[in-house]
């Protein structure tokens, strides 16, 4: 696909109103949302290539990693077609944003180093998509370059809300279970939904995923671990002196298969061959 013949297609009206409240920044930088948010850096640190690197943030939200990535050095332009998001990336240091979708991106051939889709592939219900936003990485990234993706385990819905108690609400447990039987979130429009249009996956398909784009699979990395669950965690990323052992106990089971589907989400790392 080139740039000339992708059309984007249309964000879902579901999907659109969810993050249009404005609610992700928010949620990376504080209380237990931290704990994904510096997973994400520090695995991202060890496979990101020297500064500075050309990164594309496709899907990039309101610029919560590229904000960091900008001050390590690389020269970073985000992409997300949320208005409210490309606004407030658009102001932070060292960042260029625009409006962009990851399925079909504005970008030329071979021309970044590395592609990150922290969020686009959990709101891509149907693997076709998913595949593509993909493919469309692997385009636009140089050969040899780096590609990494987020996905939501698909057992994360019941692992949260279980922790929370909202699994004992008649009203909510119909969705917790389709979506662990489908892997697909279909929000209710109502004060029970708990989320908005999104698919869970196994971490195992993932990489036949980036096979099928073209891409090269390396690595796995599960972010939360078992912590995201465990009572206190809030408590622990406050104190200046748990929070670095915390992350480094996440280092220890990151990357064991069978441990991968515990944690909340999973990166997974490729390059275009």
């Amino acid at each position: 696909m080139s740039t000339e013949d992708a059309v984007a297609p249309a964000l879902a009206e579901e999907i659109a109103e969810y993050y249009g409240r404005d609610r992700e920044d928010a949620r990376l930088r504080t209380g237990a949302g931290r704990l994904e948010f510096w997973r994400t850096q520090d695995v991202l640190r060890r496979l990101l290539p020297p500064a500075p690197a050309r990164i594309l943030d496709v899907g990039g939200g309101s610029g919560v990693h590229a904000e960091w990535l900008a001050a390590d050095g690389h020269d970073v332009e985000l992409l997300d077609p949320v208005p409210r998001h490309v606004e407030r990336a658009a102001g932070l240091p060292g960042v260029r944003a625009r409006h962009g979708d990851a399925r079909a991106l504005d970008a030329p051939d071979a021309s970044v180093d590395v592609v990150l889709l922290l969020g686009p592939l959990y709101h891509l219900p149907e693997r076709p998509d998913r595949v593509r936003a993909l493919a469309e990485a692997r385009r636009v990234v140089r050969p040899g370059g780096l590609v990494v993706a987020a996905t939501i385990n698909r057992f994360a819905p019941l692992h949260d809300n279980l922790s929370t108690g909202l699994y004992f609400d008649a009203g909510h447990r119909p969705q917790i279970e389709a979506a662990v039987g489908d892997g697909r979130m279909r929000p209710t429009g109502g004060p029970k939904s708990l989320f908005t249009t999104a698919y869970f996956h196994d971490p195992g398909d993932v990489p036949t995923e980036f096979t099928d784009a073209g891409l090269t699979p390396h690595g796995q990395y599960g972010l939360e671990g078992a912590a995201w669950l465990m009572g206190g965690i809030d408590s622990w990323l406050d104190d200046a002196e748990r929070r670095p052992l915390v992350l480094a106990a996440m280092r220890q089971t990151e990357s064991v298969p069978s441990l991968l589907g515990i944690s909340g989400h999973v990166l997974t790392s490729g390059t275009r061959p």
